[in-house]
């Protein structure tokens, strides 16, 4: 609809109830689509596990390839924060959702163009239950000393110089790049055409939505972590190794081309909705339109702006004040602290996100499976009741500024004081003969290969790079059947029994104890007594941190000059993404590798994914890199509060002064004329102060 036209021809509450079929369908195609880029970017976290395993990778590369999502909106968000706010807001958005489809299934290729999963393997047991393999004779004849490589297959360097993973950092990139209209144009537009007092639920609602596109792709990425990531091209009865395994690989392909979809579907509403819509009655009669944007980039006066928000900017004057609207903009101390704060934050946050489900599979004993299940079901409603809920009591009680300020920090504090109760929900180490115990079960760490070999299998001449874990009747774990000593089996596939196992006699209580069935055994009953409790204490903290997010984005726009929003939103992305969402996966999955304690290897013999960590390690280096950041942002958020404090003083002052100077043009305005043009004066006088008070001040 021209905007035009809705001004000189329909009254304000004819315009605002005119709009308001589009203006919903904005929203809903807003929120739908905010389904679709976080189903998607959930669904990339939750097979972290599974890329490391199908890639041979460690974690740090996966945190590469995970901010390279990140990446792909530095390239492009200055740009189409600045000038997407000038053009056509809608489809913008549209052909960015149809880059993110795009890049979502060139993320799936690589399952397509290489051969089948290969998992290392120590052992080939038959098919035939009624012959007997021998473990420990089958090593002898090949003879491996600690630290050496396995033989070079063929052909695999060649596949290793293509690099598969390659095509998941490009499809991420391009998924990135897709994603970058959608947050700041999206928000502004909302910002635009609603009435102020609605701004807040709006936003509260749209963010709500956005949390249950997680859920849904965490509990996407649980379905397909559960099933095998060659399924209907493999005998699922050959596969001798189960989801709790730690070379397991689910068909995280699939999610791929399941969220590609969904993404495509949500670019096709907003290419059919208009460039602009009718300003609310509130809005209009304040003075402030959407067209306020237009006059503050060119320098118009209001008797100079002749044109509507529909005419074709001239791109070459708006480029002449990026530069002096960007200077405007940081130099605003308060919203210059806020993009701080959120740096420091999102660092903790998107750190502990992307490998949380990591976190508990390796700490409880979860397969991937069921930690992405718990996460999907569990912890991410819960951060989307709380960010509506917060959306809710902004509007109830009409927070001002300084209550939302406040209110974010309080809830910040409160869930952060609860999560140091994490530290002491710590689980042992897993028993594995030669990492975390000896041969005879005691307890000690190890990072020796060769201290996987004892006297029990000195005889098997066994390779210590092998990964193939037997669980012995003494309830330790074995690195393989050879490693256990293990001389006879019997059975197929997960069914397998090894008998005669001479390292697990060694640490048993008797002669009896000399079997091993294939992969390792079940997780540590103390974890199992203190898991439920940490998923109760997860949830209650992240609602009550999640309290904040809404007031916090809210004085976000708030907090900066009405026609600088959609500047402030895309600098704000463009910051935390370049300075925690690329870095922050990277430097915590590196920090979690120097916890390995056993590394596999790839086809090629170089190092692969990581097969057992230190749990105890990995808990303090995880939790304490998440909460030690946390705590760093709150000094500078107590020093934002006293400069937002000082401003919005300073405001009321202004305000004070400005209200005098109103009030006497308003009263010659009605003397000069009858016709109620006082209203033109007083919007007159607002705008030649540089600033909109009750918008930046008031939620």
């Amino acid at each position: 609809m021209d905007r035009g036209s809705g001004e000189n021809h329909i009254s304000p509450l004819q315009g605002h109830n005119h709009c308001c079929p589009n203006f919903k369908t904005f929203l809903t195609a807003l929120g739908f689509a905010y389904f679709a880029k976080t189903l998607s970017g959930s669904y990339m976290k939750s097979t972290v596990t599974q890329l490391e395993r199908r890639f041979d990778v460690p974690s740090y590369l996966i945190g590469v390839i995970d901010g390279s999502f990140e990446m792909g909106n530095l390239l492009v968000i200055a740009f189409v924060s600045y000038f997407g706010a000038k053009l056509h807001r809608p489809k913008i958005i549209s052909v960015g959702c149809l880059l993110m489809s795009a890049g979502t299934f060139l993320m799936a290729i690589p399952h397509f163009i290489t051969g089948r999963y290969k998992f290392e393997t120590s052992v080939r047991s038959s098919v035939n239950t009624s012959t007997s393999l021998s473990p420990c004779s089958a090593s002898s004849l090949d003879p491996l000393t600690p630290g050496d490589r396995l033989p070079a297959i063929p052909g695999c360097e060649r596949e290793s110089s293509l690099s598969m993973w390659i095509y998941v950092l490009l499809g991420n990139i391009l998924r990135g790049i897709g994603e970058t209209p959608i947050q700041p144009l999206g928000i502004s537009y909302i910002d635009d055409y609603a009435r102020a007092e609605n701004v807040a639920f709006y936003i509260g609602c749209i963010q709500t939505i956005s949390i249950i596109g997680p859920v849904f792709g965490y509990l996407l990425g649980s379905i397909c972590a559960g099933i095998y990531v060659d399924i209907g091209f493999v005998d699922m009865d050959s596969i001798t190794i189960t989801p709790g395994d730690a070379r397991w690989v689910g068909a995280w392909w699939l999610g791929f081309i399941i969220a590609g979809t969904v993404t495509l579907l949500s670019a096709i509403p907003f290419w059919f909705l208009p460039k602009s819509l009718p300003a609310p009655a509130g809005l209009r009669l304040s003075g402030y339109t959407a067209g306020e944007q237009s006059r503050f980039a060119t320098g118009a006066s209001h008797s100079e702006d002749k044109h509507t928000a529909d005419e074709p900017p001239v791109l070459l004057e708006m480029a002449k004040e990026f530069l002096p609207s960007l200077k405007n903009l940081l130099g605003n101390p308060v919203y210059f602290l806020y993009l701080c704060v959120t740096i420091v934050q999102f660092n903790s946050l998107i750190g502990m996100v992307t490998y949380k489900p990591k976190y508990i599979e390796q700490h409880y004993g979860q397969s991937a499976s069921n930690a992405n299940f718990l996460m999907g079901v569990i912890n991410i409603p819960a951060v989307a009741l709380g960010m509506f809920s917060g959306g809710v009591i902004m509007k109830k009680f009409k927070m001002s500024l300084m209550g939302a300020a406040k209110f974010a920090f309080g809830t910040s504090l409160l869930g952060y004081l609860l999560s140091l109760f994490f530290f002491s929900m710590g689980c042992e180490n897993a028993r594995v003969a030669g990492i975390t115990v000896t041969y005879r079960g005691v307890e000690g760490l190890s990072y020796n290969e060769k201290s996987q070999l004892a006297d029990c299998n000195s005889g098997c001449f066994c390779s210590t790079n092998d990964w193939d874990p037997v669980c012995g009747e003494n309830g330790i774990t074995y690195v393989s059947p050879c490693l256990a000593g293990c001389r006879t089996s019997r059975g197929s596939g997960k069914n397998t029994v090894f008998e005669q196992c001479q390292c697990v006699a060694e640490a048993g209580q008797g002669p009896h104890n000399l079997t091993a069935t294939a992969g390792h055994c079940p997780h540590r009953e103390g974890c199992d007594r203190i898991f439920p409790y940490f998923l109760a204490l997860s949830v209650i903290s992240s609602f009550i941190i999640s309290l904040g997010g809404t007031p916090g984005y809210i004085l976000l726009i708030r907090c900066i000059k009405p026609e600088l929003k959609s500047l402030a939103l895309g600098l704000h992305t463009l910051a935390t993404r370049t300075l925690a969402g690329i870095p922050a996966p990277i430097y915590f999955g590196a920090i979690i590798d120097s916890t390995c304690l056993k590394w596999g290897q790839n086809r090629c013999g170089r190092r692969g994914a990581c097969r057992i960590y230190n749990t105890a390690a990995y808990r303090i280096v995880y939790l304490g890199l998440t909460l030690g950041l946390r705590t760093a942002s709150f000094f500078l958020c107590l020093l934002g509060i006293v400069l937002l404090e000082k401003q919005i003083r300073e405001e009321a002052e202004e305000r004070g002064k400005l209200g005098n100077g109103t009030a006497e043009a308003v009263t010659k305005g009605e003397e000069e004329d009858d016709s109620g043009d006082s209203s033109a004066h007083y919007s007159q006088l607002i705008r030649t102060s540089g600033r909109e008070p009750d918008r930046e001040t008031r939620l």
